[in-house]
């Protein structure tokens, strides 16, 4: 087990917005959490990076309890999140979007890793000196996951990649999430697509109210009635 998530809690102020959560990651899986807007899902994988506090309840990155970590220490030992919307800075080049996520790594190092996201996102190369503001949405979303990449993750978190994207370029994204579960990367996915996220996620989890509701195999919950009366619009 690579990541071990119990009874884990977290507010906003007096509103509780996690609620005990259990979740767990295997080292090598795609596992996927679907839910409604507003269940936690974005919560939940920030706590884990370290942006939003806990309350209560342990997180522990290949058995050592990471609560009291900083967010960039997280980034050390191996978290790596890709967030909501993206969020490049759209002012710098794509290049340099790609170096601010290799700050845990020396100059070869980084060197040896742009190179390799390169070839992962070939049309990144072709605009390595363009600002990133003016990407495409699934070129954005692209860079964004290079830039989480270029810290050599022990896990991955993708929050929302299909978010504001065109249905080819949704499927371009999925692609990608499928090639680096094939070549060994470990990924924690919160995606509003439920039927995609689930189609090819190893397990998956779904939250409601901060709490989860139920886990299984991606294909278990694609055919289980509850998820498809709620979420697969079937």
């Amino acid at each position: 087990m690579l990541l071990d998530i119990q009874n884990l809690t977290s507010h906003y102020g007096r509103i509780q917005a996690l609620r005990g959560v259990d979740v767990n990651v295997n080292e090598g899986e795609l596992v996927a959490l679907v839910g409604a807007n507003g269940a936690g899902k974005t919560t939940l994988l920030r706590t884990i990076s370290g942006v939003q506090p806990l309350s209560g309840g342990t997180i522990k990155l290949g058995g050592q309890e990471v609560n009291r970590i900083s967010s960039s220490q997280r980034v050390k030992m191996g978290i790596s999140q890709v967030p909501e919307g993206r969020q490049v800075f759209g002012p710098m080049t794509v290049e340099d979007n790609l170096m601010l996520g290799s700050f845990t790594r020396n100059r070869v190092e980084a060197a040896e890793m742009i190179e390799q996201m390169y070839q992962r996102f070939p049309i990144l190369r072709e605009k390595r000196n363009q600002v990133a503001g003016t990407l495409s949405g699934g070129q954005q979303q692209m860079l964004a996951m290079g830039r989480a990449l270029m810290a050599c993750p022990r896990i991955l978190l993708l929050d929302e990649p299909s978010m504001g994207l065109a249905p080819l370029l949704v499927d371009e994204i999925f692609d990608i999430v499928r090639q680096l579960r094939e070549t060994g990367t470990t990924i924690f996915m919160v995606e509003q697509n439920a039927f995609m996220a689930l189609e090819i996620a190893d397990r998956a989890y779904v939250l409601e109210a901060g709490q989860v509701t139920l886990s299984g195999t991606g294909q278990e919950l694609l055919s289980n009635e509850k998820v498809i009366a709620a979420y697969l619009g079937i």
